[in-house]
């Protein structure tokens, strides 16, 4: 079993007279990468976050429900021994008015079987147009923190992996370079050896 001293923190960077330009290169590009990874993904999780955040609580303070009437019979049927559950719903044609009062048509949807005139709870933009239901506070800080997350993961892939390609390529300088002196003093210490 080899014996092996004791770790040697921040050994990159000591003094050595056998350290060449090139380690300390690679060290500080390693170093450089690493800080800029962490520092890249840290701001864009947490600037996506707190914009979608945002986003969803203006979308609860912007939109609102409206009653709308049906247009037409929603198709499927009202029949309690049918074969579609009663928490199923068919799209039918809508019509409301934004809080301007001009009329909007649209699709929602509705009980399987609603007959015209049947009023419907929709949600609406300020401009009067459809959309869906504003999320809670919790499911826009749980949506938030899951689109962060994976936005800072992207952002911090980037200087990761150039901090790698960078890396391989001092690497393979340095081989090349072990190369060149290996030929150039190898052939100094051939010899034979006697037994």
């Amino acid at each position: 079993m080899a014996f092996r001293g004791p770790k040697v923190w921040l050994w990159r960077w000591r003094r050595n007279p056998l350290k060449r330009r090139a380690d300390s290169v690679e060290a500080w590009v390693l170093l450089a990468a690493w800080a800029v990874t962490v520092l890249a993904g840290v701001l864009a999780g947490l600037t996506t976050a707190r914009t979608v955040e945002q986003g969803m609580a203006r979308e609860r303070v912007e939109w609102r429900p409206v009653v709308a009437l049906l247009t037409e019979r929603a198709p499927g049927t009202t029949d309690s021994r049918a074969r579609t559950p009663s928490s199923e719903q068919v799209w039918a044609k809508v019509r409301w008015s934004a809080r301007d009062g001009s009329p909007h048509t649209g699709q929602a949807r509705v009980r399987p079987g609603s007959g015209v005139g049947t009023p419907v709870t929709v949600w609406t933009d300020p401009q009067g147009r459809l959309v869906t239901q504003p999320v809670s506070p919790s499911e826009a800080h749980t949506r938030a923190t899951l689109v962060g997350g994976l936005a800072g993961v992207c952002a911090a892939c980037v200087p990761f992996v150039a901090g790698r390609a960078l890396r391989n390529r001092l690497e393979s300088r340095r081989i090349d370079q072990w190369g060149y002196e290996w030929a150039r003093f190898g052939p100094l210490w051939g010899g034979r050896t006697t037994g």
